[in-house]
C-alpha cells in the first residue's frame, strides 16, 4: 500500500512539501512515492496518457493522488476514479480518463466532501491530499464523502496520442504511442526527419537519432549520447507519425 504523487508543481518548489505535510498528519504509516512532480504544465491530455503508461507497477489498493489542474478553482468536479483495483484521486478534466479507458474494471466517484478550510487554488493540499489519505488509511471510501458518478465529465478514451508527451533531463521525448505490435521495420516521422528503430541506444551510431520501446511500454525519441530534443528541436505537443 502507497500513497503515489503525480502532479506538475514541481520537484523544486514549495507546493510537494506541503501536500505531504497533509500527508504524513492522516496517514503516517503510509509510504508517499513521489512518481513524477514535472508532468507536463497545464497540459491535461499529455499527462493523463503519461500517468497511465506509468502505473503498471504499482500493486492493488494503491492510491494515486493526481494533478494536473488548469481550471482548479473553476466548475470541474474533483472525483475518484478505481480502475483495476487502484484507487485514483484528481480533477475531472480528462487526467483520469485515459487510465480509466483502458482498465479492465472501473468505476468512478464524484468527492462531495468539503475541508473547513479549502483555499480556491490548491486543491492538491486541501481536498485531493486528505482524500487520497484518508482512502489510504481506509482502503476504501468513507461514508458520505462521494457521490457514485459511473463516468467521468471529461473523457480523452483510451487510444494512442501521437504526439511529444514528455521531455527527459536527457532529452529523450517520450510519446503518447505504445510500442507493442509496432513493427520494428517502421519509420518514425518527426518534421522532416524519417527515425528508424533501435533496440537500445548502444545499436545506433553515436549523435544518431532512432526510436525505441522505453521501459514505459512506449515509443521514445532518442539520440545515443546526445538530446533529441536538442538535434530535432522537440517539444511537448509536437505532433509525430508512422512514415
Amino acid at each position: 500500500m502507497a500513497i503515489v504523487l503525480f502532479t506538475d508543481f514541481g520537484s523544486g518548489d514549495l507546493y510537494v512539501g506541503q501536500v505531504k505535510a497533509v500527508l504524513q498528519r492522516l496517514a503516517p504509516p503510509i509510504a508517499v512515492i513521489d512518481l513524477l512532480h514535472d508532468a507536463p504544465a497545464f497540459n491535461v491530455r499529455a499527462s493523463a496518457h503519461l500517468l497511465a503508461a506509468m502505473v503498471g507497477c504499482f500493486g492493488e489498493g494503491s492510491v494515486f493522488l493526481t494533478v494536473v489542474d488548469p481550471g482548479v478553482g473553476g466548475a470541474r468536479n474533483a472525483v475518484v476514479v478505481q480502475a483495476d483495483e487502484r484507487w485514483y484521486v484528481g480533477p475531472d478534466n480528462g487526467l483520469l480518463s485515459v487510465v480509466g479507458a483502458r482498465a479492465v474494471k472501473g468505476d468512478c466517484w464524484r468527492i462531495v466532501w468539503r475541508p473547513e478550510q479549502l483555499s480556491d487554488s490548491f486543491h492538491g493540499r486541501d481536498l485531493f491530499a486528505p482524500v487520497a489519505a484518508t482512502l489510504a488509511v481506509q482502503g476504501s471510501l468513507p461514508k458520505g464523502w462521494f457521490e457514485h458518478a459511473g463516468t467521468l465529465d471529461v473523457e480523452f478514451g483510451g487510444d494512442d496520442l501521437p504526439e511529444i508527451i514528455y521531455v527527459d533531463h536527457f532529452g529523450n521525448a517520450h510519446t503518447g504511442i505504445r510500442a507493442r505490435g509496432i513493427p520494428r521495420e517502421a519509420l518514425l516521422a518527426v518534421g522532416e526527419r524519417r527515425l528508424p528503430f533501435a533496440g537500445v541506444f548502444s545499436e545506433a551510431a553515436e549523435a544518431a537519432a532512432f526510436w525505441y520501446e522505453n521501459s514505459q511500454g512506449l515509443v521514445e525519441i532518442a539520440v545515443n549520447r546526445g538530446s533529441a530534443a536538442q538535434l530535432l528541436q522537440l517539444k511537448i505537443g509536437d505532433g509525430v507519425a508512422w512514415a
